[in-house]
């Protein structure tokens, strides 16, 4: 497909976002692998990338409304925008929640779910990259849904398995909670591929 006319700040700009998001995943799974001593260590990280997240988006906005002709169509680019945004914030939720709660030992589930949102990271930024190259990048979107839907399955069953063996209310509710904000933020990476799909699909 071929993109025109392309104004390649934008696409690089997007793409710099991706980047970011992956650093905060990649902190996220690290932190869940090395448990809750290291934790405080990444959310700090996590939080200083989602600043710099914040100054993207500010950045691309402002040229959106200075910029009379775009690559894609505004609300297009806007719609990735504000849902990589929402990507990152999910991040820093999720691995606040986890330092919070300080539940010990952080259980395989969540260090596995921390992996899928790596995994979808990494597709955004390889479908961003591909965006920026006008290369493809559908099996990257698709990638992402099948990320999401694994994700859905394992919350599904760790919750089943929560409620018939966790003996601790207070764990069970904190459990819970961490489950569903890792699961949501894989939610969110499947909201980008889905606006990443519907942008190939208008300008195929």
């Amino acid at each position: 497909m071929r993109f025109l006319p392309r104004e390649e700040k934008f696409f690089a700009l997007l793409l710099s976002q991706a980047n970011i998001i992956l650093e905060a995943a990649s902190a996220l799974l690290a932190g869940a692998q090395a448990g809750n001593a290291h934790l405080a260590e990444c959310a700090a990280r996590i939080t200083k990338l989602e600043q710099q997240g914040d100054e993207v988006i500010h950045d691309l906005f402002l040229r959106l409304n200075q910029t009379f002709i775009t690559p894609l169509d505004p609300e297009d680019i806007h719609s990735l925008a504000s849902h990589l945004d929402d990507v990152l914030d999910g991040i820093e939720d999720a691995i606040h929640r986890m330092v919070a709660y300080r539940v010990e030992p952080i259980p395989p589930e969540v260090v596995e779910l921390c992996g899928i949102v790596h995994a979808c990271a990494q597709s955004l930024q390889s479908a961003f990259d591909a965006l920026q190259r006008d290369e493809k990048l559908l099996q990257h979107c698709i990638e992402i849904n099948r990320q999401e839907e694994k994700a859905d399955h394992l919350v599904r069953r760790a919750v089943e398995e929560l409620f018939e063996h966790e003996r601790d209310p207070i764990k069970l509710i904190k459990l819970k909670e961490i489950y569903e904000f890792l699961e949501d933020t894989t939610d969110r990476c499947e909201d980008v591929a889905d606006v990443l799909q519907n942008v190939v699909v208008k300008n195929s």
